[in-house]
């Protein structure tokens, strides 16, 4: 199979990245029984492991006009005149790098979530979130591997953005192991759970549609592990620690919700950049889809404790402080029922497909018996 890396639509990027770090790895002696809700926690992440190969219908295709079937509005092109100008065959090829980009972005923060889940089982002080976050390394490797075949569907891959390169850096060469959670099990994976649900709920691929809800039925539970982890620990901290993590978050939240502009697209394409992404920022659809990223991230922050003014001052300007009282039980319930919706679909169309050989077989068997 092709490198995704082959795919990418620009030269010399590197075949890697490193990033230095210093930290601690921590022994725990005491192997007690651990605190009820985290080895509850870690039960489910050892009950609800699957396979991407078998679990996801990989004999679904995308759509070559526009391979997730999603509205043009989510296009930032689709805004300005550039999109008016455009043949159907320069629009299908901008659906397409677009997509691919999206679903680029979620592999890239998937490997970034694999490293950081395995730092942190190195890390974290306590044996049980050891334990809980060793399934979570399990989870994101699957879901890179389900992301990355998705890709070559497109034909099409991107290298992670810069602000995002930006956030995973400073988590990394953080040596601080809550560091690690706030920025990826708080900021990075709250606000894709966000940006995979648009896709879930909006893209009328059925590929697309149970790749995402499959990857969020684990994220919605990695999110509940960092706010179990943090709002034990935040309580600990002095205000000067607490004021540090605070000045963290705000300027984090500010680089994720800047991530999903795609200019790499659009440079890429040879499209006005700056023209598409003014437009695209004051669409309706886009203001909609940048206030919903912190729909899981604002009633997280609020339950771990870091609720200053400052903070909800930061998350006021950007319009989405009322989303502090969400419930976020609530959320995580239906990404696991929206995900056994489409185990049932697919259990269906096997069994479809198993009764279809069958009488395929005795039409077979009447006419030798003939």
């Amino acid at each position: 199979m092709t490198s995704l890396r082959d795919l990418y639509p620009m030269p010399d990027i590197d075949p890697s990245w490193t990033v230095p770090q210093d930290y601690d790895t921590a022994f725990d002696w005491e192997y007690d029984d651990g605190r009820k809700q985290m080895m509850h926690l870690y039960q489910k992440g050892k009950d609800m492991q699957w396979d991407a190969l078998n679990r996801i219908d990989w004999t679904e295709e995308l759509d070559f006009e526009n391979p997730m079937q999603m509205p043009d509005e989510m296009n930032g092109a689709y805004h300005t005149d550039v999109w008016k100008k455009m043949s159907d065959k320069e629009r299908n090829e901008l659906r397409r790098h677009q997509q691919a980009w999206m679903i680029s972005q979620f592999m890239q923060g998937e490997q970034a979530a694999l490293i950081c889940a395995a730092k942190i089982v190195q890390q974290v002080p306590d044996l049980d979130a050891k334990f809980y976050a060793s399934t979570q390394v399990m989870d994101e490797a699957r879901h890179v591997e389900a992301y990355q075949k998705l890709l070559h569907k497109f034909g099409v891959a991107y290298p992670m953005t810069a602000p995002l390169q930006t956030l995973i850096d400073q988590a990394l060469r953080d040596s601080r192991w809550d560091m690690t959670y706030l920025a990826m099990q708080v900021v990075i994976e709250g606000l894709a759970l966000a940006a995979f649900n648009n896709i879930r709920e909006i893209s009328q691929n059925p590929l697309a549609q149970q790749v995402n809800a499959y990857v969020m039925q684990d994220e919605s539970r990695h999110v509940a592990f960092g706010r179990l982890t943090l709002s034990d620990y935040y309580p600990q901290l002095t205000q000067a620690e607490r004021d540090e993590r605070e000045e963290f978050l705000v300027e984090a939240c500010y680089l994720m919700r800047d991530r999903f502009e795609a200019r790499e697209v659009y440079t890429g394409l040879g499209l006005p950049v700056e023209e598409i992404v003014d437009a695209q920022r004051d669409s309706e659809f886009q203001r909609h889809f940048r206030s919903v990223l912190f729909q899981r991230i604002v009633p997280i922050v609020r339950d771990i404790g870091l609720w200053s003014d400052k903070i909800q001052e930061a998350y006021a300007k950007m319009g989405v402080i009322g989303y502090a009282d969400t419930d976020y039980e609530a959320l995580m319930q239906n990404d696991n029922e929206r995900a056994e919706e489409f185990d049932e679909i697919n259990k269906r169309k096997r069994q479809q497909y198993v009764e279809e050989v069958a009488e395929l077989g005795k039409g077979a068997n009447g006419v030798a018996a003939e």
